[in-house]
């Protein structure tokens, strides 16, 4: 399952936007992630004030579950 990015890297990304001035798009080349997380981030930080992922999708969760007891029965 792919694990969301560091808050660490995020608040930084973000802390480059908003404190140095530099674009969504500079940002994302420097710290080496897509574009549209950058952008993503950054919104999520002028709109709540934290960069933290959302949870995990429960569907995830659950056939994470399932395929860790060995049912191979996929959706």
């Amino acid at each position: 399952m792919v694990r969301p990015i560091s808050t660490d890297l995020r608040e930084r990304l973000v802390a480059a936007v908003e404190r140095d001035g530099i674009s969504a798009r500079a940002a994302a080349a420097r710290f080496g992630v897509s574009v549209s997380s950058a952008i993503k981030w950054v919104r999520r930080h002028r709109e709540t004030g934290s960069v933290a992922p959302d949870q995990m999708g429960e569907s995830w969760l659950r056939l994470s579950e399932q395929l860790r007891a060995g049912d191979k029965w996929l959706p």
